[in-house]
Protein backbone atom coordinates (compact mmCIF):
# COMPACT_ATOMS: atom_id res chain seq x y z
CA UNK A 1 0.00 0.00 0.00
CA UNK A 2 0.86 3.30 -0.70
CA UNK A 3 2.29 5.21 2.23
CA UNK A 4 2.81 9.04 2.26
CA UNK A 5 3.76 11.70 4.55
CA UNK A 6 3.77 15.39 5.43
CA UNK A 7 6.42 16.48 7.65
CA UNK A 8 6.41 19.92 8.68
CA UNK A 9 8.53 21.68 11.81
CA UNK A 10 6.40 24.31 13.47
CA UNK A 11 9.41 26.44 13.02
CA UNK A 12 6.73 29.20 11.56
CA UNK A 13 4.41 29.47 9.36
CA UNK A 14 3.79 27.37 6.01
CA UNK A 15 4.70 28.38 3.28
CA UNK A 16 2.71 28.21 0.14
CA UNK A 17 5.67 25.83 -0.73
CA UNK A 18 5.02 23.65 1.80
CA UNK A 19 0.98 23.69 1.54
CA UNK A 20 2.17 22.39 -2.36
CA UNK A 21 4.23 19.72 -1.10
CA UNK A 22 1.41 18.68 1.50
CA UNK A 23 -1.10 18.94 -1.61
CA UNK A 24 0.78 16.70 -4.01
CA UNK A 25 0.99 13.95 -1.62
CA UNK A 26 -2.34 14.18 -0.40
CA UNK A 27 -3.08 13.78 -4.66
CA UNK A 28 -0.65 11.11 -4.79
CA UNK A 29 -1.99 9.23 -1.99
CA UNK A 30 -5.85 9.06 -3.12
CA UNK A 31 -5.34 8.68 -6.43
CA UNK A 32 -2.83 5.45 -5.61
CA UNK A 33 -5.62 4.45 -2.74
CA UNK A 34 -2.81 4.94 -0.26
CA UNK A 35 -2.70 6.37 3.18
CA UNK A 36 -1.43 10.74 4.01
CA UNK A 37 -0.11 11.14 7.30
CA UNK A 38 0.83 14.18 9.09
CA UNK A 39 4.36 14.25 10.88
CA UNK A 40 5.41 16.53 12.92
CA UNK A 41 9.33 17.51 13.12
CA UNK A 42 10.07 19.21 16.16
CA UNK A 43 13.41 18.02 16.95
CA UNK A 44 14.77 21.25 16.66
CA UNK A 45 13.72 22.69 19.95
CA UNK A 46 16.05 26.23 19.12
CA UNK A 47 13.76 26.93 16.55
CA UNK A 48 10.43 25.92 17.69
CA UNK A 49 7.66 28.40 17.85
CA UNK A 50 4.89 28.90 19.91
CA UNK A 51 1.40 28.46 17.61
CA UNK A 52 3.13 27.04 14.38
CA UNK A 53 1.92 23.83 15.20
CA UNK A 54 -1.30 24.92 15.22
CA UNK A 55 -1.62 27.24 12.02
CA UNK A 56 -0.31 23.85 10.33
CA UNK A 57 -3.52 22.10 11.35
CA UNK A 58 -5.98 24.74 10.64
CA UNK A 59 -3.79 26.17 7.12
CA UNK A 60 -4.17 22.53 5.79
CA UNK A 61 -7.83 21.99 7.00
CA UNK A 62 -8.43 25.28 5.12
CA UNK A 63 -7.40 24.49 2.17
CA UNK A 64 -9.09 21.03 1.84
CA UNK A 65 -6.14 18.51 2.78
CA UNK A 66 -7.09 15.68 4.88
CA UNK A 67 -5.16 13.16 6.64
CA UNK A 68 -5.60 9.40 7.55
CA UNK A 69 -3.06 9.19 10.31
CA UNK A 70 -0.84 11.61 12.04
CA UNK A 71 -0.67 13.93 15.40
CA UNK A 72 -4.06 15.35 15.28
CA UNK A 73 -5.82 12.00 14.04
CA UNK A 74 -3.98 9.19 15.58
CA UNK A 75 -3.15 5.71 13.71
CA UNK A 76 -0.98 2.31 15.00
CA UNK A 77 2.34 4.13 13.78
CA UNK A 78 2.61 6.92 16.43
CA UNK A 79 3.12 9.27 18.34
CA UNK A 80 3.76 11.40 15.26
CA UNK A 81 5.53 14.08 17.00
CA UNK A 82 9.22 13.69 16.46
CA UNK A 83 9.67 15.04 20.18
CA UNK A 84 7.60 12.13 21.55
CA UNK A 85 9.70 9.62 19.95
CA UNK A 86 13.49 10.63 21.74
CA UNK A 87 13.82 6.89 22.81
CA UNK A 88 13.22 5.10 20.06
CA UNK A 89 15.91 7.36 18.28
CA UNK A 90 18.55 6.82 20.79
CA UNK A 91 17.99 2.94 20.28
CA UNK A 92 18.39 3.27 16.71
CA UNK A 93 22.02 5.50 16.82
CA UNK A 94 23.41 2.78 18.89
CA UNK A 95 23.07 0.36 15.84
CA UNK A 96 25.00 2.64 13.78
CA UNK A 97 27.97 3.03 16.69
CA UNK A 98 27.61 -0.97 17.21
CA UNK A 99 28.19 -1.25 13.03
CA UNK A 100 30.52 1.20 13.17
CA UNK A 101 28.45 3.59 11.04
CA UNK A 102 28.89 6.05 13.08
CA UNK A 103 31.11 7.95 15.67
CA UNK A 104 31.58 10.24 18.47
CA UNK A 105 33.07 13.95 18.03
CA UNK A 106 33.75 15.67 20.40
CA UNK A 107 35.03 19.43 19.18
CA UNK A 108 33.43 22.34 20.91
CA UNK A 109 31.55 24.68 18.75
CA UNK A 110 34.54 27.53 19.67
CA UNK A 111 36.91 24.22 18.25
CA UNK A 112 35.07 23.76 15.19
CA UNK A 113 34.65 27.69 14.31
CA UNK A 114 38.67 28.21 14.83
CA UNK A 115 39.10 25.27 12.16
CA UNK A 116 36.34 27.05 9.86
CA UNK A 117 38.44 30.35 10.06
CA UNK A 118 41.45 28.69 9.83
CA UNK A 119 40.45 26.66 6.43
CA UNK A 120 39.50 30.15 5.32
CA UNK A 121 42.23 31.73 5.64
CA UNK A 122 43.79 29.46 3.03
CA UNK A 123 41.08 29.83 0.45
CA UNK A 124 39.45 26.88 1.67
CA UNK A 125 36.12 25.14 2.87
CA UNK A 126 36.02 23.25 6.05
CA UNK A 127 33.77 20.09 6.06
CA UNK A 128 34.30 17.24 8.69
CA UNK A 129 34.39 14.28 6.56
CA UNK A 130 36.42 11.56 4.57
CA UNK A 131 39.28 14.09 3.91
CA UNK A 132 40.11 15.18 7.85
CA UNK A 133 38.12 12.93 10.21
CA UNK A 134 40.93 10.75 11.11
CA UNK A 135 42.86 13.72 12.02
CA UNK A 136 40.48 15.38 14.75
CA UNK A 137 38.97 14.61 18.21
CA UNK A 138 36.68 12.04 17.57
CA UNK A 139 35.94 7.94 18.49
CA UNK A 140 38.09 7.07 15.25
CA UNK A 141 41.09 8.23 16.65
CA UNK A 142 40.60 8.40 20.87
CA UNK A 143 41.22 5.24 22.28
CA UNK A 144 38.49 3.49 23.58
CA UNK A 145 38.98 4.57 27.25
CA UNK A 146 39.55 8.20 26.25
CA UNK A 147 35.67 8.25 24.91
CA UNK A 148 34.30 6.81 27.93
CA UNK A 149 36.00 9.29 30.22
CA UNK A 150 34.94 12.08 27.97
CA UNK A 151 31.47 10.27 27.79
CA UNK A 152 31.75 10.11 31.62
CA UNK A 153 32.51 13.38 32.16
CA UNK A 154 29.46 14.81 30.52
CA UNK A 155 31.76 16.18 27.78
CA UNK A 156 29.70 17.99 24.72
CA UNK A 157 29.55 15.76 21.82
CA UNK A 158 27.78 14.89 18.83
CA UNK A 159 27.21 11.59 16.73
CA UNK A 160 28.14 11.43 13.18
CA UNK A 161 27.78 9.31 10.55
CA UNK A 162 30.82 7.93 8.96
CA UNK A 163 30.20 8.73 5.47
CA UNK A 164 32.36 5.24 3.18
CA UNK A 165 34.89 5.96 1.47
CA UNK A 166 35.36 5.41 -2.64
CA UNK A 167 31.75 5.02 -2.99
CA UNK A 168 29.42 6.12 -5.65
CA UNK A 169 25.88 7.17 -4.89
CA UNK A 170 23.41 6.08 -7.08
CA UNK A 171 19.70 6.83 -6.96
CA UNK A 172 16.71 7.15 -9.49
CA UNK A 173 14.53 10.47 -8.04
CA UNK A 174 10.80 9.82 -10.11
CA UNK A 175 11.01 13.51 -11.31
CA UNK A 176 14.51 14.03 -11.68
CA UNK A 177 15.76 10.68 -13.15
CA UNK A 178 18.94 9.24 -12.39
CA UNK A 179 21.23 11.26 -9.52
CA UNK A 180 24.97 10.13 -8.95
CA UNK A 181 26.70 11.78 -6.32
CA UNK A 182 30.64 10.72 -4.64
CA UNK A 183 31.01 9.94 -1.20
CA UNK A 184 34.15 11.92 -0.78
CA UNK A 185 31.87 15.78 -1.41
CA UNK A 186 29.47 14.45 1.68
CA UNK A 187 29.92 15.85 5.11
CA UNK A 188 29.97 13.26 7.95
CA UNK A 189 26.67 15.13 9.03
CA UNK A 190 25.68 14.82 12.87
CA UNK A 191 22.87 13.07 13.62
CA UNK A 192 22.49 12.54 17.60
CA UNK A 193 23.14 15.40 19.63
CA UNK A 194 24.37 15.30 23.65
CA UNK A 195 21.28 16.75 24.38
CA UNK A 196 19.65 13.22 23.59
CA UNK A 197 18.05 14.90 20.57
CA UNK A 198 18.08 13.39 17.27
CA UNK A 199 18.88 15.96 13.83
CA UNK A 200 16.63 16.06 11.37
CA UNK A 201 18.52 13.38 8.65
CA UNK A 202 18.34 10.31 11.70
CA UNK A 203 15.22 11.11 12.89
CA UNK A 204 13.48 11.68 9.18
CA UNK A 205 14.88 7.99 8.11
CA UNK A 206 14.04 6.51 11.21
CA UNK A 207 10.17 7.44 11.07
CA UNK A 208 10.05 6.78 7.59
CA UNK A 209 10.93 3.39 8.23
CA UNK A 210 9.31 2.60 10.74
CA UNK A 211 6.21 4.09 9.43
CA UNK A 212 6.54 2.29 6.25
CA UNK A 213 6.02 5.29 4.10
CA UNK A 214 6.69 4.65 0.76
CA UNK A 215 7.01 7.13 -1.41
CA UNK A 216 9.06 10.51 0.13
CA UNK A 217 8.14 13.87 -1.99
CA UNK A 218 9.38 16.46 -0.55
CA UNK A 219 10.89 20.19 -1.98
CA UNK A 220 14.05 20.66 -4.22
CA UNK A 221 15.72 21.97 -1.01
CA UNK A 222 16.29 18.61 0.61
CA UNK A 223 17.66 17.26 -3.15
CA UNK A 224 21.19 17.93 -1.43
CA UNK A 225 20.26 15.60 1.37
CA UNK A 226 19.24 12.55 -0.55
CA UNK A 227 22.74 10.98 -0.92
CA UNK A 228 23.41 10.72 3.06
CA UNK A 229 19.85 9.63 3.59
CA UNK A 230 20.42 6.62 0.88
CA UNK A 231 23.40 5.93 2.69
CA UNK A 232 21.68 6.14 5.98
CA UNK A 233 19.11 3.29 4.05
CA UNK A 234 22.04 1.20 3.26
CA UNK A 235 24.28 1.35 6.71
CA UNK A 236 20.82 0.25 8.49
CA UNK A 237 20.05 -2.81 5.99
CA UNK A 238 16.64 -1.05 5.30
CA UNK A 239 14.45 -0.89 1.76
CA UNK A 240 14.22 2.39 0.86
CA UNK A 241 11.20 4.26 -0.16
CA UNK A 242 11.35 5.89 -3.65
CA UNK A 243 12.04 9.54 -4.06
CA UNK A 244 10.26 12.29 -5.77
CA UNK A 245 11.67 16.23 -5.27
CA UNK A 246 9.23 19.08 -6.38
CA UNK A 247 10.25 22.21 -7.93
CA UNK A 248 10.73 25.39 -6.23
CA UNK A 249 8.05 27.93 -6.39
CA UNK A 250 9.73 31.56 -7.72
CA UNK A 251 9.56 34.75 -7.65
CA UNK A 252 7.10 36.50 -10.22
CA UNK A 253 9.65 37.73 -12.59
CA UNK A 254 11.54 33.94 -12.17
CA UNK A 255 14.67 35.34 -10.24
CA UNK A 256 14.77 33.18 -7.32
CA UNK A 257 12.87 31.09 -4.71
CA UNK A 258 9.51 32.83 -4.23
CA UNK A 259 10.01 34.17 0.13
CA UNK A 260 7.53 36.32 2.55
CA UNK A 261 9.81 39.61 2.21
CA UNK A 262 8.94 39.40 -1.91
CA UNK A 263 5.34 39.13 -0.70
CA UNK A 264 5.71 41.82 1.78
CA UNK A 265 7.33 43.93 -0.78
CA UNK A 266 5.27 42.89 -3.83
CA UNK A 267 1.86 43.48 -2.26
CA UNK A 268 0.62 39.71 -2.19
CA UNK A 269 0.26 36.69 0.42
CA UNK A 270 2.72 33.76 0.35
CA UNK A 271 1.16 31.92 3.25
CA UNK A 272 -2.49 30.17 2.88
CA UNK A 273 -4.08 32.10 5.86
CA UNK A 274 -2.70 34.91 8.20
CA UNK A 275 -0.25 34.43 10.40
CA UNK A 276 0.73 37.20 13.98
CA UNK A 277 4.16 36.80 15.00
CA UNK A 278 4.95 35.79 18.38
CA UNK A 279 7.25 37.38 19.15
CA UNK A 280 6.91 41.19 17.31
CA UNK A 281 3.26 40.75 16.96
CA UNK A 282 3.43 41.58 12.93
CA UNK A 283 0.77 40.35 11.18
CA UNK A 284 1.08 38.39 7.65
CA UNK A 285 -1.81 38.31 5.31
CA UNK A 286 -2.86 34.94 3.70
CA UNK A 287 -4.81 34.32 1.12
CA UNK A 288 -8.05 33.18 2.55
CA UNK A 289 -7.91 36.44 4.54
CA UNK A 290 -7.33 38.36 0.80
CA UNK A 291 -10.57 36.62 0.16
CA UNK A 292 -9.50 33.23 -1.50
CA UNK A 293 -11.86 30.51 -1.85
CA UNK A 294 -10.30 27.69 -0.75
CA UNK A 295 -11.31 25.45 -3.72
CA UNK A 296 -9.40 28.65 -5.89
CA UNK A 297 -6.39 28.15 -4.12
CA UNK A 298 -5.31 24.80 -4.13
CA UNK A 299 -6.35 25.00 -7.98
CA UNK A 300 -3.81 27.60 -8.55
CA UNK A 301 -1.31 25.81 -6.18
CA UNK A 302 -1.54 22.63 -8.01
CA UNK A 303 -0.49 23.75 -10.99
CA UNK A 304 2.44 25.37 -10.07
CA UNK A 305 4.98 22.35 -11.23
CA UNK A 306 2.35 20.11 -12.50
CA UNK A 307 -0.29 19.86 -15.38
CA UNK A 308 -2.70 17.03 -15.64
CA UNK A 309 -1.28 16.14 -19.06
CA UNK A 310 -3.77 18.33 -21.00
CA UNK A 311 -4.72 21.91 -20.93
CA UNK A 312 -7.28 22.13 -18.09
CA UNK A 313 -6.86 24.78 -15.86
CA UNK A 314 -10.08 24.52 -13.53
CA UNK A 315 -10.36 21.28 -11.78
CA UNK A 316 -11.95 19.83 -8.48
CA UNK A 317 -9.75 17.93 -5.63
CA UNK A 318 -11.24 15.01 -6.92
CA UNK A 319 -10.35 15.65 -10.25
CA UNK A 320 -6.95 16.50 -9.60
CA UNK A 321 -6.61 13.33 -7.79
CA UNK A 322 -7.87 11.50 -10.74
CA UNK A 323 -5.29 13.02 -12.93
CA UNK A 324 -2.42 13.39 -10.76
CA UNK A 325 0.80 11.80 -11.95
CA UNK A 326 4.07 12.54 -10.43
CA UNK A 327 5.55 11.94 -14.23
CA UNK A 328 3.98 15.20 -15.12
CA UNK A 329 5.32 17.18 -12.15
CA UNK A 330 8.38 19.56 -13.93
CA UNK A 331 11.98 19.31 -12.69
CA UNK A 332 12.09 23.61 -13.39
CA UNK A 333 10.84 26.15 -10.99
CA UNK A 334 7.78 27.11 -11.16
CA UNK A 335 6.82 31.14 -11.44
CA UNK A 336 3.79 32.50 -9.12
CA UNK A 337 2.07 34.55 -11.00
CA UNK A 338 -0.47 37.15 -8.45
CA UNK A 339 -2.45 38.06 -11.49
CA UNK A 340 -3.20 34.67 -12.09
CA UNK A 341 -3.93 33.38 -8.88
CA UNK A 342 -6.92 36.33 -8.58
CA UNK A 343 -7.71 35.20 -12.11
CA UNK A 344 -8.31 31.76 -10.77
CA UNK A 345 -10.54 32.93 -8.02
CA UNK A 346 -12.57 34.78 -10.42
CA UNK A 347 -13.32 31.78 -12.42
CA UNK A 348 -15.12 30.00 -8.94
CA UNK A 349 -16.66 33.13 -7.80
CA UNK A 350 -18.75 33.30 -11.16
CA UNK A 351 -19.58 29.66 -10.49
CA UNK A 352 -20.10 30.05 -7.05
CA UNK A 353 -24.15 29.16 -5.75
CA UNK A 354 -25.55 32.65 -5.90
CA UNK A 355 -27.10 32.45 -2.59
CA UNK A 356 -23.78 31.91 -1.05
CA UNK A 357 -22.29 34.39 -2.85
CA UNK A 358 -25.10 36.73 -1.22
CA UNK A 359 -24.53 35.49 1.73
CA UNK A 360 -20.73 36.57 1.98
CA UNK A 361 -21.41 40.14 0.41
CA UNK A 362 -24.27 40.72 2.75
CA UNK A 363 -21.55 39.77 5.57
CA UNK A 364 -18.94 41.95 4.13
CA UNK A 365 -21.90 45.07 3.70
CA UNK A 366 -22.26 44.68 7.45
CA UNK A 367 -18.85 45.53 8.15
CA UNK A 368 -19.02 49.06 6.49
CA UNK A 369 -22.14 49.38 8.26
CA UNK A 370 -24.71 48.56 5.41
CA UNK A 371 -27.30 46.40 6.08
CA UNK A 372 -29.97 44.38 3.52
CA UNK A 373 -31.87 41.56 2.86
CA UNK A 374 -30.49 38.25 1.67
CA UNK A 375 -33.22 39.32 -1.66
CA UNK A 376 -31.52 42.47 -1.95
CA UNK A 377 -27.90 41.21 -1.46
CA UNK A 378 -28.38 38.56 -4.36
CA UNK A 379 -29.53 40.81 -6.60
CA UNK A 380 -26.61 43.25 -6.27
CA UNK A 381 -24.42 40.06 -6.78
CA UNK A 382 -25.54 38.72 -9.34
CA UNK A 383 -24.94 42.02 -11.32
CA UNK A 384 -21.89 42.90 -9.84
CA UNK A 385 -19.88 39.28 -9.27
CA UNK A 386 -18.40 39.04 -12.78
CA UNK A 387 -16.75 42.51 -12.51
CA UNK A 388 -14.65 41.88 -9.16
CA UNK A 389 -12.08 38.32 -8.29
CA UNK A 390 -13.18 39.01 -4.78
CA UNK A 391 -16.67 39.71 -2.78
CA UNK A 392 -15.11 42.25 -0.93
CA UNK A 393 -14.43 43.47 -4.20
CA UNK A 394 -18.31 43.77 -4.93
CA UNK A 395 -18.66 45.88 -1.62
CA UNK A 396 -16.05 48.07 -3.36
CA UNK A 397 -17.89 48.38 -6.53
CA UNK A 398 -21.45 48.87 -5.12
CA UNK A 399 -21.49 51.33 -2.39
CA UNK A 400 -23.32 53.23 -5.18
CA UNK A 401 -26.31 51.35 -4.32
CA UNK A 402 -26.50 52.47 -1.28
CA UNK A 403 -25.42 55.81 -0.92
CA UNK A 404 -25.37 58.88 -3.74
CA UNK A 405 -22.03 59.88 -4.83
CA UNK A 406 -20.57 62.70 -3.36
CA UNK A 407 -18.56 63.78 -6.05
CA UNK A 408 -18.48 63.28 -9.85
CA UNK A 409 -15.97 62.00 -12.37
CA UNK A 410 -14.92 64.99 -14.00
CA UNK A 411 -12.56 63.44 -16.46
CA UNK A 412 -15.94 60.83 -17.35
CA UNK A 413 -17.93 64.15 -17.20
CA UNK A 414 -15.32 65.73 -19.90
CA UNK A 415 -15.58 62.71 -22.11
CA UNK A 416 -19.31 62.11 -22.24
CA UNK A 417 -20.79 65.87 -21.22
CA UNK A 418 -22.15 67.94 -23.81
CA UNK A 419 -23.80 71.53 -23.77
CA UNK A 420 -26.99 69.01 -24.11
CA UNK A 421 -26.41 67.23 -20.82
CA UNK A 422 -28.46 69.26 -18.71
CA UNK A 423 -31.59 69.41 -21.42
CA UNK A 424 -31.47 65.63 -21.36
CA UNK A 425 -31.40 65.28 -17.72
CA UNK A 426 -34.52 67.12 -17.18
CA UNK A 427 -36.32 65.38 -19.71
CA UNK A 428 -35.77 62.35 -18.40
CA UNK A 429 -36.70 63.47 -15.09
CA UNK A 430 -40.01 64.33 -16.08
CA UNK A 431 -40.51 60.93 -17.87
CA UNK A 432 -39.24 59.14 -14.86
CA UNK A 433 -42.35 60.73 -13.17
CA UNK A 434 -44.82 59.56 -15.64
CA UNK A 435 -44.10 56.51 -15.09
CA UNK A 436 -46.73 54.11 -13.28
CA UNK A 437 -44.60 51.31 -12.29
CA UNK A 438 -40.53 51.92 -11.94
CA UNK A 439 -39.05 48.55 -13.31
CA UNK A 440 -35.91 48.04 -15.53
CA UNK A 441 -37.66 46.78 -18.13
CA UNK A 442 -39.79 49.65 -18.36
CA UNK A 443 -36.79 52.22 -17.57
CA UNK A 444 -34.88 50.99 -20.16
CA UNK A 445 -37.95 51.31 -22.94
CA UNK A 446 -38.11 54.91 -21.14
CA UNK A 447 -34.83 55.86 -21.90
CA UNK A 448 -34.49 53.77 -25.22
CA UNK A 449 -37.42 55.53 -26.59
CA UNK A 450 -36.01 58.99 -25.61
CA UNK A 451 -32.66 58.38 -27.39
CA UNK A 452 -34.16 57.52 -30.73
CA UNK A 453 -36.92 60.29 -30.68
CA UNK A 454 -33.67 62.93 -29.88
CA UNK A 455 -31.46 61.12 -31.89
CA UNK A 456 -29.10 61.82 -30.03
CA UNK A 457 -25.62 59.53 -29.59
CA UNK A 458 -26.63 57.04 -27.18
CA UNK A 459 -23.11 57.06 -25.48
CA UNK A 460 -23.17 60.66 -24.47
CA UNK A 461 -26.37 60.01 -22.90
CA UNK A 462 -26.46 56.79 -21.07
CA UNK A 463 -23.33 58.23 -19.27
CA UNK A 464 -24.22 61.25 -18.66
CA UNK A 465 -27.08 59.51 -16.30
CA UNK A 466 -24.44 57.13 -15.18
CA UNK A 467 -22.45 59.69 -13.75
CA UNK A 468 -25.37 61.37 -12.12
CA UNK A 469 -26.37 58.12 -10.39
CA UNK A 470 -22.93 56.25 -9.80
CA UNK A 471 -20.42 59.38 -10.03
CA UNK A 472 -18.52 57.45 -12.73
CA UNK A 473 -19.17 55.95 -16.21
CA UNK A 474 -18.82 52.38 -14.57
CA UNK A 475 -20.94 49.88 -13.42
CA UNK A 476 -23.64 47.29 -14.03
CA UNK A 477 -26.87 47.79 -16.34
CA UNK A 478 -28.05 51.63 -15.32
CA UNK A 479 -31.94 50.48 -15.52
CA UNK A 480 -31.04 47.74 -12.51
CA UNK A 481 -29.43 50.39 -10.50
CA UNK A 482 -32.53 52.18 -10.73
CA UNK A 483 -34.73 50.03 -10.13
CA UNK A 484 -32.89 49.21 -6.85
CA UNK A 485 -32.54 52.71 -5.69
CA UNK A 486 -35.90 53.55 -6.43
CA UNK A 487 -37.77 56.15 -8.60
CA UNK A 488 -37.26 59.12 -5.67
CA UNK A 489 -33.61 58.49 -5.28
CA UNK A 490 -33.03 58.53 -9.47
CA UNK A 491 -34.43 61.59 -9.48
CA UNK A 492 -32.87 63.21 -6.11
CA UNK A 493 -29.07 61.99 -8.00
CA UNK A 494 -29.48 63.28 -11.12
CA UNK A 495 -30.98 66.74 -9.89
CA UNK A 496 -28.21 67.27 -8.24
CA UNK A 497 -25.65 65.68 -10.82
CA UNK A 498 -26.98 67.50 -13.45
CA UNK A 499 -25.13 70.70 -11.75
CA UNK A 500 -21.72 69.42 -12.93
CA UNK A 501 -22.67 69.36 -16.65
Amino acid sequence: MVRVRFAPSPTGPLHIGGVRTALYNYLFAKKNNGIFILRIEDTDQNRYVAGAEEYILEALEWCGIKFDEGIHVGGKYGPYKQSQRANIYAEYINILIKNDKAYYAFETSEELNALRKEYESRGETFQYGINNRKKLKNSLTLSSSEVSDLLNSGHQYVIRFKVPENKEIIINDIIRGEVRVKSEIIDDKVLFKSDGLPTYHLANIVDDHLMDITHVIRGEEWLPSLPLHVLLYEAFGWEMPEFAHLPLILRPDGNGKLSKRDGDRLGFSVYPISWKDPKSGEIYRGFREDGYYPEAFVNMLALLGWNPGDDREIMSMQEMIEAFDLRHVHKAGARFDPIKAQWFNHVYLQARDIKLVAEEFKNELSKHGVDITLEKAEYISEMMRERVNFVKEIVDESMFFFKAPEELDTKAIKKWGTEKSVEWINDIIEKFKEMTTFESTLIDEVMNKYVKEKELKAGNFYNTIRICLVGTSKGPHLSKIMEYIGREETISRLEKGKKYF
